[in-house]
């Protein structure tokens, strides 16, 4: 359990990838808990990263920034 506990722990930062459970993608190391999404989910959002990007740009003013 030790060396479980100890695979856990991750510099801040540094993002890591694990298949869940129930076989969604989870991505651990952007916040205190995981985010998982099935594949699909991934998929969908991924595809749209220009959007994102460009709704970011242009809410830059009003996006806070967690530090």
């Amino acid at each position: 359990m030790r060396a479980e506990n100890e695979a856990l722990k991750r510099p801040r930062g540094q993002l890591s990838l694990r298949v869940s459970e129930k076989g969604g993608l989870s991505v651990y190391g952007l916040g205190r808990f995981p985010v998982t999404l099935y594949k699909e989910q991934w998929e969908k959002l991924l595809g749209m990263t220009d959007e994102i990007r460009r709704f970011i740009a242009d809410n830059e003013g009003s996006l806070k920034k967690k530090e």
